[in-house]
């Protein structure tokens, strides 16, 4: 399905990102993630807030140039042609090398790839899922008499909601309700029922999430494209604010774990890999801080709580918010440190910027935090303080000094969403035929 994280470092071949250089054997899916571009819509959405960045500098180079031009012609001052001639080439550089990220954004980053090979470039949006789950099943079929770990990340319930005819106008809730109730369709009837028909049921762990909440910005006129978050306050892409954190989190695991149970503990979708290796029989590394915890524990019913006290959430880089599970109390505090700016004043979202930035005057920073009991107030509507709440004051020093215990355990790495780092590098672009021409369908080619 989408991996999201990439291809290549330093060539177009070294493939440094790709799933089979970090612990998988089989890949089949999209590299980067899915825009509306991927559909070529006239809503385009990619990196708004860089490509105006990017368009500032270049009418900065533009005004240069024409300052020097008309110095030079009008005998203002003195400057060589090739100064002037650099300029103009450096700039029609500058500006080919961000807008051919940006104006050609389907054929370059909307592509399917089978292991190392590039299958479709661009990919046929309307046939991805379905060809992501056969492919799926297929694994299934081949890995059925032995271990295997399938994971699963689909195209549905994002933008630009690609869904088929048979679902369009099912739902009440427009065309997000209707992706939602194909994906659910996708997941019963090709998934789990691939599992049931290779009689696998009993023997094998199932874990339904999402990556984060509902995007509030994404809209097309009136219509709401990226879902509610119900009663909690702020959305995807926001840091601390419930909206963007509480996630479905269903398990399956018949005649192991009993149907129906709810728990309601914090945990984590970090915690998938401690708990992913420990149904492996494996051990966890010990060169290193690890945020997860296994969740079979919790999920038998051996422990009562889950193993997080602390729980940190970020926005980018920027330590937005901290919860703070007192387990002998049954309370979970959550502690904002900064916030994004809602634009308007008061709509819950970031209508205005398209995405909620991290830093900068984009956020509002609170001193002392902004704390909420969320067992009390899920929907963190009414912030406590000393006067209102006795504990504010215990409850603040302990965040902060494992913040502090926290913060020691982190080690700096280069900063992957610099403006350059986004640029387009055509060295670096993925392509199934001799470059630019980068245009390919494996069943064409083998019709």
């Amino acid at each position: 399905g989408k991996w999201h994280m990439g291809v290549n470092c330093k060539s177009r071949h070294d493939h440094c990102h790709h799933p089979l250089n970090h612990g998988f054997d089989y890949f089949y899916g999209m590299p980067f993630t899915l825009l509306n571009e991927c559909q070529g819509t006239d809503d385009p959405e990619l990196a708004k807030s860089l490509q105006d960045t990017y368009w500032l500098y270049t009418q900065m180079i533009i005004l240069a140039v024409l300052t020097l031009l008309i110095g030079k012609l009008a005998n203002l001052f003195s400057v060589k042609w090739k100064i002037i001639i650099c300029l103009v080439i450096c700039g029609l550089l500058y500006f080919i090398s961000w807008f051919s990220s940006y104006g050609l954004t389907k054929y370059w980053n909307c592509i399917l790839m089978r292991n190392h090979d590039i299958t479709e470039q661009p990919m046929n949006l309307e046939k991805t899922t379905s060809n992501m789950l056969k492919e799926a099943i297929s694994f299934i079929e081949r890995n059925k008499h032995r271990p295997f770990l399938l994971f699963v990340s689909l195209l549905h319930v994002h933008t630009p909601l690609i869904t088929t005819e048979k679902f369009q106008g099912r739902s009440r809730h427009g065309l997000y309700g209707d992706n939602v109730e194909e994906m659910d369709w996708m997941v019963g009837k090709w998934l789990l029922d691939a599992i049931d028909k290779e009689g696998l049921k009993n023997a094998t762990f199932i874990y339904f999430a999402s990556d984060h909440g509902g995007s509030l910005e994404a809209h097309r006129g009136n219509a709401q494209l990226g879902g509610w978050n119900g009663i909690y306050k702020g959305g995807k892409g926001m840091g601390g604010w419930e909206g963007g954190i509480r996630v479905p989190g269903i398990v399956s695991w018949p005649g192991v774990l009993p149907a129906g149970t709810v728990i309601g503990e914090p945990t984590s979708l970090m915690d998938i890999f401690p708990t992913v290796v420990h149904l492996a029989g494996g051990a966890m590394p010990k060169d290193r801080v690890i945020d997860g915890r296994t969740l079979l524990p919790l999920l038998r019913g051996a422990l009562q709580h889950s193993g997080h006290q602390f729980m940190f959430h970020y926005c980018g880089a920027c330590l937005h918010a901290v919860r703070w599970h007192q387990k002998d109390r049954g309370a979970v505090w959550k502690a904002h440190y900064a916030t994004p700016v809602f634009q308007p004043e008061g709509s819950g979202a970031c209508f205005g910027r398209g995405i909620c930035p991290c830093f900068g005057d984009g956020v509002t920073h609170h001193d002392p935090p902004l704390l909420f009991d969320l067992s009390k107030d899920p929907s963190e509507a009414n912030p406590l303080s000393a006067d209102t709440e006795p504990l504010f004051n215990t409850v603040m020093r302990k965040i902060g000094e494992a913040v502090e215990e926290h913060r020691k355990t982190l080690t700096p790495v280069p900063q992957q969403l610099s403006p350059y780092n986004n640029m387009w590098k055509p060295w670096l672009q993925p392509c199934c035929g001799t470059f630019p021409f980068c245009w390919c369908d494996e069943k064409t080619t083998k019709q």
